[in-house]
């Protein structure tokens, strides 16, 4: 078998969080593509659905879609139950939801803190938890969580000290869990990617007026697109990653190399 054909995942099953749209959607495409059948996980169900549809017609797949707060241990644990229950199995898990709220540390609200915190690293922590689960119970699966170069960095010139935090915390999150999993075919990493150009970014009026000092300076002076972290998600789903664990991969158009 050559090495395009290893790397397909035929009979794999998986899903994906936070993908309706932008980067979970595009990664959820990449692995339906490449043999997968992938459930949606999303809080907009609406959405979800729009795109389970689309995909299961594009690609022939089983694509479903399931409605979860993931920063609640009562809807993952329904989440799971039901993948369980139409799929059978869990091969790939890419927990990759997540919010920012931009906000000076100074002016910060608790209430501000802890959304951020609780999507961005307990609802990562719930859903690899709860994958991981059943994965180590049948001796094998994949893990890929969603950091960001922001938890290399500190970002300029939008303060996201919880954002920041946050993204740091899942890198640390993914190495240990990966530690531990080891020996026990488990395999947990992340990817931190730089600035995305989603739909939710390129005209979110807030953040417009920043793209262009954002790309000023950047190395590739210019935002990455969700189609540039398919394959790597494709490779880290798959059995040729199977000698990677514990790894953070940045994708972010060399933004943190300097």
């Amino acid at each position: 078998m050559g090495i395009i054909e290893s790397m397909r995942l035929d009979g794999k099953k998986g899903f994906v969080t936070g993908a309706a749209r932008g980067i979970g959607k595009a990664t959820a495409t990449a692995l339906a593509e490449a043999g997968a059948d992938i459930a949606i996980v999303d809080l907009d169900i609406a959405e979800a659905e729009k795109t389970a549809k689309a995909l299961a017609e594009a690609t022939g797949r089983d694509i479903i879609a399931l409605k979860t707060d993931i920063t609640k241990p009562e809807e993952v644990d329904q989440m799971i139950s039901a993948l369980l229950e139409h799929y059978g199995r869990i091969d790939i898990a890419h927990c990759n939801a997540g919010i920012c709220i931009n906000a000076p540390a100074e002016e910060m609200t608790f209430e501000q803190w802890s959304k951020v915190i609780n999507v961005n690293l307990t609802g990562v922590f719930l859903t690899a938890q709860a994958a991981g689960k059943v994965m180590l119970q049948q001796g094998g699966g994949s893990i890929i969580n969603t950091a960001s170069m922001s938890g290399h960095i500190v970002n300029v010139p939008q303060p996201q000290c919880a954002y920041n935090a946050s993204k740091a915390g899942v890198i640390m999150l993914t190495k240990s869990m990966a530690v531990e999993w080891a020996n026990r075919g488990v395999r947990v990493n992340s990817i931190s990617p730089g600035y995305i150009g989603t739909e939710l970014v390129t005209t979110n009026p807030t953040l417009i007026p920043l793209i262009e000092q954002w790309n000023a300076i950047a190395p590739m002076h210019r935002l990455g697109k969700p189609e540039e972290l398919q394959s790597i998600v494709v490779y880290l789903a798959g059995d040729t990653s199977s000698f990677t664990t514990g790894a953070d991969f940045s994708i972010d158009g060399a933004f943190t190399a300097f």
